[in-house]
């Protein structure tokens, strides 16, 4: 279980641009969650991401993962339970490196490298099994650098990737925005599967509502660092992206827009 607890955050602070997102800001994960989180520009929602990964320190407040307080948790050290899929395609993956490459840096993750090869051969055919339900055609590039491969192909194996070794928590960060409609669709079908198979709990980060409405067990809408939505299990089950476009017009209209 993953708990934000009173988190207070200010930006640019001790200067006429200091801005309060966060005032004593509570939020709750349950394990085995598929939480989307939406909201309009500068709402929140990627600086709890951030927060939780500790990108990003707080003014104030805990961040509790079953029961251990990590706030002063250095961020790589978090890493090593937290898988988080970029926005960027590129940021996910060393596209100077090949797919082998990548692949047995990811397996090794929290690891010793000691004194030894960092691409074992040995496990080419366990990663071609791996890549072969995408439908990308990965298996038959394990050689080829990953800089080259579409930005579809890249994210899928950045999703792969992230979840190689155990993790307790999968961050998506808009991990669907660069991509063509038809790439992020496949790319969100392989997010569901990763994410039931591996019952990892998981905070995924959308502009697209269907997305937000489709995938999931808990919706939560952001603004201006408060959860003004927060639906789950058969409530959740209800909601239409109509209702979700209804209040983002209200918030609009409301800030003046």
């Amino acid at each position: 279980m993953l708990e934000l607890k009173n988190i207070n955050k200010n930006y640019n602070k001790g200067t006429v641009n200091e801005h309060c997102l966060f005032q004593d800001f509570s939020l709750r994960i349950e394990d085995d969650d598929f939480v989307s989180v939406v909201g309009s520009n500068g709402s929140g929602k990627t600086s709890i991401l951030n927060i939780i990964c500790g990108t990003i320190p707080v003014d104030k407040g805990n961040i509790v993962v079953n029961g251990e307080d990590i706030t002063n948790k250095q961020d790589f050290l978090r890493h090593r339970k937290i898988g988080r899929v970029f926005q960027d395609p590129s940021k996910g993956t060393c596209p100077s490196m090949t797919i082998l490459e990548n692949m047995s840096l990811a397996e090794n993750k929290g690891r010793p490298y000691n004194l030894g090869r960092g691409a074992n051969k040995a496990k080419i055919q366990h990663y071609q099994d791996m890549l072969r339900p995408l439908n990308l055609g990965l298996e038959d590039k394990m050689h080829t650098k990953v800089g080259v491969l579409s930005g579809g192909q890249r994210q899928a194996l950045a999703l792969l990737m992230s979840t190689m070794t155990p993790i307790e928590f999968l961050i998506l960060d808009e991990h669907t925005a660069a991509l063509d409609p038809k790439t992020a669709e496949i790319i969100m079908e392989l997010t569901d599967k990763i994410v039931h198979e591996k019952k990892v709990t998981t905070i995924m980060v959308t502009h697209n509502l269907r997305y937000a409405v489709q995938y999931g067990n808990r919706l939560i809408m952001m603004h201006e660092g408060k959860a003004i939505m927060d639906k789950s299990g058969s409530e959740k089950d209800q909601v239409q992206v109509d209702e979700i476009m209804r209040v983002f017009n209200q918030i609009s209209v409301e800030c003046g827009n």
